[in-house]
């Protein structure tokens, strides 16, 4: 076809392009969503933000590899894109939403790139359409991924605190600390478990730490060897461990279990534990523990 390019010429040419024209792509996307909503500080600001994302694409396709997620120029902006991305995402925006503001910055692009063509022919003008449609449907794909990943690393944080809020460690007495454990005692949950306990240990210089399972639905062999590592991690720390909370049902389950606490100490209730707690200290002689069931 008259007036047709080779690719390696139609890339070279499509990279020229977004070159010469970044200014221009640069002040339309500061107009739309995806740049306007995340910098608000200033328009200037903005399209500095555009101004780079428009220079990776552009070395991007210098370098030939407009499909290719994992290309170098990436590199530069894509912490940019992440924060964009987290931004968009906490402003209540889905990843199909945050896909469909990319799509916008295309048909900007798309629409510089046919008024600076004119009356080039029709097969430069598809073959650079292509080129330039290729390169931010790739770029699309790199600002869903920044927002998937950003959006598991929310999550895993989120998981995070929640494992760390419910499992608070509480001082007791001078000396004496408590962990009151409610819900499943899984691995990750176990792990927290004994990092937060042993930190409270060396904090407050605890000679004693109770861990309260009164909350804890069931005991497995599982969750048993969980408390058990807990409690030799904090006798390691130099703090006896004991354990409360040993419900009847709980106790049967124990013994049918063939589970070995012998050498664990346990009580019915937190009060026992931190009666027993407090046993050799002075001015505890008439201190008794409150009644069964009360906390």
């Amino acid at each position: 076809m008259a007036g047709e390019m080779p690719q390696t010429g139609v890339t070279e040419s499509v990279a020229a392009f977004l070159e010469r024209r970044q200014e221009q792509i640069a002040q339309r996307w500061a107009e739309l969503p995806l740049f306007r909503t995340v910098f608000t500080v200033s328009r200037d600001e903005a399209v500095e933000a555009c101004r780079a994302v428009v220079a990776a694409l552009a070395q991007v396709t210098t370098a030939g590899r407009v499909e290719d997620v994992e290309a170098p120029g990436f590199g530069a902006v894509r912490e940019q894109l992440a924060r964009m991305a987290a931004s968009r995402g906490r402003a209540g925006r889905s990843a199909g939403q945050v896909a469909g503001e990319v799509s916008a910055l295309k048909r900007a692009v798309c629409e510089v790139l046919e008024h600076e063509l004119g009356d080039e022919s029709l097969g430069r003008r598809l073959a650079e359409t292509v080129v330039l449609t290729d390169l931010m449907g790739t770029l699309r794909l790199v600002v869903m991924e920044t927002t998937l990943a950003e959006g598991q690393e929310v999550i895993l944080r989120q998981g995070q605190q929640m494992l760390e809020m419910t499992t608070p460690v509480i001082k007791l007495w001078e000396g004496v600390v408590a962990v009151p454990l409610i819900g499943t005692l899984d691995s990750a949950r176990s792990q927290v478990v004994m990092e937060s306990l042993l930190e409270a240990i060396v904090d407050q210089h605890a000679s004693h730490a109770i861990l309260d399972i009164t909350g804890v639905p069931t005991v497995d062999t599982l969750v048993a060897q969980h408390l058990m590592k807990t409690v030799a991690a904090a006798r390691l720390m130099g703090a006896e461990c004991i354990i409360s909370g040993v419900r009847p049902v709980i106790a049967q389950t124990i013994v049918q279990l063939g589970i070995d606490l012998s050498t664990v100490t346990t009580r019915a209730t937190l009060a026992d534990a931190l009666f027993l707690a407090l046993g050799d200290k002075e001015g505890t002689e008439g201190l008794r523990p409150a009644a069964a069931g009360s906390r």
